[in-house]
């Protein structure tokens, strides 16, 4: 026994010798020198906007961070901050640089759509170096929300429905924003913690009930991925999880993000998040919000006053402990370090450098790869294409619907900074080719938004589609119906673009259809009634040009899609990786229309489907087509069994062959299936994806790695009862397993091997 005593007291003295990290030893010197109130003052954000006199007090008794103050106003707070603050901390300044910040790249969604985690990367390290010359150091982005109800307006702001691809992008543009230099470039923010996206409904703000086994499995990955990417904060959400608001749910904040994750960054809320508490009836008032919530060891009140009108008084009271205050500063201090502030606060510049040749060339080549190819009957490309028998003289083409030349809503939500006068509208950039003789070129005249209504339009439109050898009409929704707080209970295109379509159709003239839309939308009569579909989302500053691009043929399409594309709203939510239900998936159900009157109870068979639906989606999760074919080989495996553990993996194959005429860029995707498990498992998951270009007529053979850890789920250990906390495993199980690659989440031929132990 007193040998053991000897050791433990030889260890705590070894390290107490050890020397304490720099920068933590500076944290620990500030913190020494700082008044409760100056702690304060950190941990609560202030909102910008303007230059006030109110503000710049607040900054010289200690301030912290700053919320949407730009430009010559950051740069002259800071210099309140550095020069007039009692200790000189430096502030961070922060911003909602979602998808970027003069440039505008596609919303999130439409970055997902391109499985290209480099034009992630790429378009937020762009965005951080034009933010970062506004004088911001701290983006409120990437959301990695897994979203399978495209009712909920966020889903633009968002990777789509998959784990595994929110993970990959989400960490992706950690390291855009961040950098990989020992001084981080701008702060990123992950958020919504947790489980913002499963709203009931698809309803902002609503609440949300996840089992814990699913809250690890499906929601909580994207973020730990980011984390190991290198993430600097975390934004928590608005939502309850399981009745406890997001901003005070000491099981995600404390359990998991702190104990378990060892995450030493700073935790934010999102904004009034604690006056929200009051009204989902968790705290009575604003004090009890703030007490809550630092209970849960949140560091920053965003705009809530919780903690500059109550936390003083919680500590006197005795009610927060010092401890918690002093962790959480500490936080806040740790990133400032990280940034490099106390080196360089300044990094406002009087002539910034946007809109540069190389920003406008990733803008555009993102907005390419974003746009999916739905239909095409052959019409596309246009260019050279003999379905147009032209004889000496050009193609004439009619440029229409609402989104053709509409700079504003094709940026997409949250674009604070872009600037619509450098935005590249379809229009213009088919203006553009008429200019140089490729076309002739018919516009739709006048001014026109997503959900207007005018029978004189509809009118114009026909008398203009007779002229024309093909119409493009660009339909969607305007950026407003996207977003924060802007769900949708009906997945149609606003307005009267419909029966546009329609009167358009009924002149005989071909149409393409481009949607340009933030979430997916349920239009299928729409798609019907279209000779070729892109589906482009909103696409950005240079999405004109790369729309006409893509319609001309210079360049194939290579998009995907990030989110399951349902028929009907009744479907939702609807995603690929579902579990089988207890009765067998019908494959040929009879509909509605087609089950007789008085039909016998069990005549139409017992199995599982939408009387109006079938069981299948308008378009699977990774679908997409291009200008040529890919004929997918067996999947070839280098051995029948994977004996477990983290040294041995599977190698899995399969070569692809261009069939078509043209270059075009394939996306093998990887899934696999645990084909009996503890716990029922989905029918497929998506655990690999590549970009391979192949000329025409060759072939490619791609491959991926399969570890015993890609096998891995969230179950319960063994003798632990269902519900029962921290009684949860990730590990892999022995049996069968299933494997794809597949152009989607609905096609291919599966190879089968076993896991061992």
């Amino acid at each position: 026994m007193k040998s053991r005593i000897f050791l433990f007291i030889a260890m705590v003295a070894m390290v107490a010798c050890q020397p304490m990290d720099p920068v933590e030893k500076q944290i620990n010197d500030l913190l020494s020198q700082m008044t409760l109130e100056e702690k304060v003052a950190q941990m609560t954000q202030v909102c910008g906007g303007k230059i006030s006199e109110d503000i710049a007090d607040q900054i010289r008794n200690g301030a912290g961070t700053m919320l949407n103050s730009v430009g010559a106003e950051a740069d002259y707070y800071q210099r309140i901050a550095v020069e007039e603050s009692r200790l000189g901390i430096p502030m961070i300044f922060a911003r909602d640089v979602i998808h970027g910040f003069r440039t505008i790249f596609p919303i999130p969604l439409g970055q997902a759509a391109t499985f290209d985690p480099d034009i992630v990367e790429e378009g937020a390290r762009i965005a951080a170096e034009e933010a970062i010359q506004a004088g911001l150091r701290w983006t409120f982005s990437p959301m990695v929300d897994v979203a399978r109800d495209p009712r909920w307006g966020r889903v633009a702001e968002g990777y789509g429905e998959d784990t595994y691809l929110a993970s990959v992008m989400g960490a992706a543009a950690v390291r855009g924003y961040q950098g990989n230099d020992s001084v981080v470039r701008m702060a990123a923010c992950v958020k919504h913690f947790a489980g913002y996206a499963a709203s009931e409904g698809g309803r902002d703000y609503n609440s949300t009930w996840i089992p814990e086994i699913q809250l690890r499995e499906t929601y909580l990955p994207p973020f730990k991925a980011a984390i190991d990417a290198g993430s600097l904060s975390i934004m928590c959400a608005f939502n309850d999880l399981n009745g406890v608001p997001a901003s005070a749910n000491k099981h995600l904040n404390v359990d998991i993000l702190r104990d378990e994750w060892q995450f030493d960054g700073v935790l934010v809320s999102d904004w009034a998040s604690l006056q929200n508490m009051n009204n989902q009836g968790n705290s009575a008032n604003l004090k009890e919000a703030t007490k809550l919530c630092m209970e849960a060891q949140m560091d920053i009140d965003m705009e809530s006053k919780g903690y500059p009108r109550h936390l003083k008084e919680l500590v006197e009271e005795g009610k927060v402990s010092m401890d918690v205050i002093d962790n959480c500063v500490r936080n806040i201090l740790r990133m400032k370090f990280r940034l490099g502030l106390f080196d360089n606060p300044y990094c406002y510049t009087e002539n910034p450098e946007y809109f540069t040749a190389e920003a406008l060339a990733a803008a555009q080549k993102a907005a390419e790869e974003s746009a999916v190819l739905l239909t095409n009957n052959g019409i596309l490309p246009l260019n050279n294409n003999p379905k147009f028998k032209i004889q000496n003289s050009k193609l004439t083409v009619l440029v229409c619907g609402p989104m053709a030349n509409a700079p504003h809503e094709q940026n997409g939500t949250w674009c604070f900074d872009k600037d619509d006068a450098m935005t590249i509208t379809p229009m213009m950039a088919f203006r553009d080719l008429a200019k140089q003789g490729k076309i002739r070129l018919i516009e739709q005249k006048g001014e026109h938004w997503s959900r207007e209504f005018n029978k004189e339009n509809i009118a114009t439109l026909v008398r203009l589609a007779k002229q024309a050898d093909v119409v493009l009409y660009f339909a969607g929704e305007e950026s407003i119906l996207s977003g924060e707080a802007r769900s949708r209970a009906v997945l149609n295109l606003p307005g009267d673009q419909s029966e546009q379509i329609k009167a358009i159709k009924a002149t005989g003239k071909p149409i393409v259809l481009t949607v340009m839309a933030g979430r997916p939308l349920c239009i299928r009569e729409d798609i019907d009634r279209a000779d070729a579909v892109l589906y482009a989302f909103h696409g950005g500053t240079m999405q004109g040009t790369a729309l006409a691009n893509l319609i001309m043929g210079k360049v194939a399409p290579s998009g995907r899609l990030p989110m399951t594309f349902p028929m009907g709203e009744g479907q939702i939510p609807f995603y690929y990786n579902y579990k089988t239900p207890s009765r067998k998936m019908a494959k040929s159900p009879k509909l509605i229309n087609d089950i007789p009157i008085r039909a016998y109870q069990f005549s139409v068979g017992e199995s599982s489907y939408w009387l109006e639906y079938g069981n299948k989606p308008e378009y699977p999760f990774g679908y997409g087509l291009t200008y040529t074919t890919f004929e997918y080989g067996p999947v070839v495996l280098s051995d029948t069994s994977l004996v477990g553990s983290s040294s041995n993996y599977l190698t899995v194959s399969c070569e692809i062959r261009n069939t078509g005429q043209c270059e075009a860029v394939a996306v093998p995707q990887l899934y696999i299936r645990d084909v009996v498990g503890t716990l029922t498992r989905p029918i497929r998951e998506l655990k690999g994806f590549q970009r391979v270009s192949i000329p025409a007529g060759e072939s490619r053979t791609v491959g991926f790695q399969i570890s015993e850890k890609d096998l891995a789920y969230w179950h319960m250990a063994e003798g632990a009862s269902l519900g029962s906390e921290g009684e949860y495993t990730f590990s892999a199980e022995a049996g069968e397993f299933h494997i794809w690659i597949a152009a989607n989440a609905a096609e291919g031929e599966h190879a089968t091997f076993t896991l061992k132990y």
